[in-house]
């Protein structure tokens, strides 16, 4: 089991014990839009084809319906049956990437921070995984997820003779980054000129704020060909538990997937499948309206982001504020005086993990530990950071903010 996969577990387990406001995990306390509930038992009421086997690579109607939405987005003509494979959930796209392009020795580098699953998925193709942080840059107020790039020249001094992939993740768990075009570019240039491929890790690819544009690196001129482009009809329709997800890329790539998929999954929900393809025609035909839910979520969410950005500036902490995503970092670097952590056991811990403990222990409030998404020789640097998740109800970001203000207003009565 990865380390990350247990820093859930066991925070889960401390936030329930404490019956802590958690603002820790990543999935919205809020229903689905009406329309895409409504898709779904529509689909669960369809009669027998609903409730068997569909076809093992992809729903008919969703793979039809992501290569007619995504083909104006990357300007290629995606072929539904042969360039797009279904799975359950994204996590499953990318196990069936790693799984079916990775060989025994083949080096892959992973951009910092990243998703937990990266890493030990490279690990059990059999891979060595090389890490490039993202850093904040210098001489300058970090205030944005904007401000954290990607050096160049790091990035090229890590490519071998080994090196098969680089994987990114954009808009980025946990950061926020949105990947501006010309850094997609920089990364497409390094990965044509040692013939590498690209896995884009796109779930969050309609959460963008402040202006932002998701750019889809595939959609770059000599990218398509060696690019796996990953996608979510859970984080898209805010319906994470149907794990519906999707790998997109050329045709002479997919094949490979497939073939894992096939000997592990084979199948997944009709009925789910069904519904995420309605809703894909329904935006199809809202595209660029107010209508549109992929309009519709960011600005909800824009606010949500702003009312917990307040709730943390108020009690003296600097938020990150994020591009795109769920998530909002926030540098806890300027209180670490006014914390006593008591437990002499978590002493050689990081310390965004005792922090994040204390946090939930002392103020019923929980987070996670930023330097849980970089590799064991780069945590150091980023163990200043927590992570929070702003993909809430109103109630629950309020109740967050009560417990922020009853903290700062103890720290201003000391």
């Amino acid at each position: 089991m990865c380390i990350l996969d247990l820093i859930w577990i066991n925070l889960s387990m401390l936030a329930a014990e404490y019956k802590a406001v958690n603002l820790g995990q990543g999935f919205p306390d809020f229903s689905p839009p009406q329309f895409i509930t409504e898709a779904f038992c529509k689909a669960v009421s369809g009669g027998p084809p609903m409730h068997q086997y569909t076809r093992a690579f992809g729903h008919p109607a969703l793979v039809q319906s992501l290569a007619k939405f995504f083909s104006r987005i990357v300007g290629h003509d995606i072929d539904p049956f042969e360039d797009i494979l279904v799975t359950v959930g994204a996590y499953q796209a990318l196990f069936c990437a790693f799984q079916a392009l990775i060989d025994e020795g083949d080096e892959v580098i992973i951009v910092e921070p990243f998703f937990d699953c990266y890493q030990p998925m490279v690990v059990m193709a059999g891979g060595k995984a090389v890490y490039v942080p993202l850093r904040p840059k210098e001489g300058t107020a970090v205030l944005s997820s904007g401000d954290w790039v990607l050096s160049a020249e790091e990035l090229a001094s890590k490519i071998t003779p080994h090196t098969k992939a680089i994987v990114i993740n954009t808009p980025n768990n946990p950061l926020g980054k949105v990947y501006k075009r010309e850094e997609l570019q920089m990364i497409a240039d390094l990965c044509i000129k040692h013939d590498l491929l690209c896995f884009s890790d796109e779930v969050y690819e309609w959460l963008t704020y402040d202006g932002a544009k998701h750019v889809k690196i595939a959609s770059l001129p000599g990218m398509w060909e060696r690019t796996v482009t990953i996608g979510s009809g859970g984080k898209t329709f805010s319906a994470t538990g149907w794990k519906v997800g999707w790998a997109m890329g050329s045709g002479h790539i997919l094949k490979y997937m497939k073939t894992i998929h096939q000997n592990s999954i084979y199948h997944c929900a009709t009925a789910a499948q069904e519904a995420v393809a309605q809703g894909f025609e329904r935006e199809h035909e809202l595209f660029g309206t107010p209508q549109s839910y992929f309009q519709q979520l960011p600005a909800m969410l824009h606010h949500r982001r702003e009312k917990l950005a307040s709730s943390l500036k108020g009690v003296g902490l600097q938020p990150i504020m994020p591009e795109g995503g769920y998530f909002m970092i926030t540098d806890i670097s300027s209180i670490g005086e006014s914390v006593d952590f008591k437990d002499s056991d978590t002493k050689d811990e990081n310390y965004d993990f005792r922090f994040v403990k204390w946090l939930i222990k002392e103020k019923g409030l929980a987070t996670i530990p930023v330097s849980a998404f970089y590799s064991p020789e780069h945590s150091k640097e980023f163990d200043k950071y927590i992570r929070f998740c702003f993909v809430k109800e109103n109630s629950t970001l309020d109740a967050a903010e009560e417990i922020l203000k009853k903290w700062s207003q103890n720290e201003s009565s000391h």
